[in-house]
């Protein structure tokens, strides 16, 4: 009897072994792996400061556009370093590097108030950052859109916190998308610091509450990435400042579906602004894969974007690291590709963090 089990026990292993990958992308208990030496970098990790909440998203206010949960966006609650410390090694996460979460409503709101707490994320990043320099990095919040304030948080950011980049929603929530003509000394400046400038999309006012019995959450966010792309590149701020780097969350949203209507329908009295066409422009940004890991948008975005321009990101903490790995295996990357898209294709825009 004994044999027989043992015989049993043996058949299920082999069968498991056959049916498993053998690229090394689960850990035990089927969990996604990473192949890159040095784990992962994930730029699309969000902090909040202790009493600073979630802010808009996914709590129902201005930049959320739903309630608290999967549906409208999730919500960051208390966040700790320690809680996402935690996640990244169970994922096996080397480096997060912290932006705001969906709190423009708060930091945008171009009084005092806005400013005290841009400083005050600002802060809390670089003391994580310094409390665990292996595991964070951290893009600073500037308060747009007021110019000048932001122009001295940029420097403060850079000069005195030694930020990594800096993180920008895709409006102000004031009507202003980033090729706003009166926004150009922003740009100016980071192009000077060649400086790496990490976007979130935020729902504009104008889209926050459509009524088709969905939350914002569901669409409106990738929509707005491709606004505030199609500023960014109609108004020259690309062509003008070639040396910033612009990364894009969710995979870049619509973008990449829509890249060739939009080339088709480019406005012809600004072709200065794309010597060599709108697509070339587009392959020039960087693509977070957050949330964005399903073979559709994944399949759009390779079709247009090559390997270079693909970077780790997973939303954390609203939503949960699952959503974007467990999709992951599905894609059959090459091992090349993945250790592009989990880490050296980040050490290059980061490259403190190389190993």
């Amino acid at each position: 009897m004994t044999d027989r089990r043992e015989f049993l026990k043996a058949l299920a292993a082999a069968g498991a072994c056959a049916l498993a990958p053998d690229n090394g992308l689960f850990a035990q208990q089927g969990q996604y792996k990473p192949t890159a030496k040095g784990g992962c970098i994930d730029v699309h990790h969000h902090l909040s400061p202790p009493g600073f909440g979630g802010g808009g998203g996914g709590r129902g206010g201005r930049g959320g556009g739903g309630g608290a949960g999967r549906g409208g966006g999730g919500g960051l609650g208390a966040w700790t370093p320690q809680q996402s410390i935690e996640q990244m090694d169970k994922f096996g996460i080397g480096v997060a590097i912290l932006s705001l979460t969906q709190s423009g409503d708060i930091i945008y709101d171009n009084t005092e108030k806005g400013r005290t707490a841009v400083r005050t994320v600002n802060d809390f990043g670089a003391k994580c950052m310094q409390d665990y320099p292996k595991r964070f990095g951290f893009f600073a919040s500037i308060p747009f859109p007021d110019v000048q304030s932001s122009l001295k948080e940029i420097a403060y950011a850079y000069d005195t916190l030694k930020c990594d980049g800096i993180s920008i929603y895709t409006n102000d929530q004031q009507g202003h998308w980033p090729g706003d003509p009166h926004l150009e000394p922003i740009w100016e400046e980071l192009g000077r610091r060649k400086a790496i400038l990490y976007m979130h999309p935020w729902v504009p006012a104008c889209c926050n509450n459509l009524n088709y019995g969905a939350s914002s959450f569901m669409n409106e966010i990738d929509f707005e990435t491709t606004r505030a792309v199609t500023s960014f590149i109609t108004n020259g701020v690309l062509f003008r400042h070639p040396e910033l780097g612009l990364i894009t969350a969710h995979s870049g949203g619509t973008l990449p579906v829509l890249a060739g209507r939009m080339k088709d329908r480019y406005p012809a009295d600004k072709n200065q602004y794309i010597p060599n066409g709108l697509l070339a422009e587009i392959k020039k940004l960087y693509y977070d894969c957050a949330h964005a890991t399903y073979k559709m948008p994944w399949a759009a975005l390779t079709s247009l974007v090559p390997s270079t321009q693909y970077l780790f990101g997973t939303d954390y903490s609203p939503e949960p690291i699952e959503t974007t790995v467990n999709e992951i295996p599905g894609l059959k990357l090459s091992r090349d590709v993945l250790e592009m898209m989990e880490r050296k294709n980040a050490e290059r825009l980061f490259p403190r963090f190389k190993v």
